[in-house]
């Protein structure tokens, strides 16, 4: 534990923003898991829907400053990659 006071509220302001950054890039893993597999039940309306309730959640994560953009862009396109081979 740090002696030094600067530091102990350092410490208390990286927690604070470790519980919120949890919560954006949680709910993208989650969209992005869950339109992975709609793409694998082949049921093309229910992937979209999936895919843009997807790409919505890593723009959210990306502008909360919790992924890079770049990072959200590669995930992107590869969903979307996904979701045309289907077609």
């Amino acid at each position: 534990m740090a002696n030094i006071k600067s530091q102990i509220k350092r410490n208390k302001q990286n927690q604070v923003k470790r519980q919120r950054n949890r919560v954006y890039r949680g709910a993208a893993r989650t969209f992005v898991r869950k339109a992975n597999a709609a793409i694998k039940s082949g049921v093309e309306e229910t992937a979209q829907a999936e895919v843009k309730n997807a790409i919505k959640a890593l723009d959210k994560a990306v502008t909360m400053g919790v992924i890079h953009k770049n990072n959200a862009a590669r995930r992107k396109s590869r969903l979307v990659k996904k979701l045309n081979s289907l077609q």
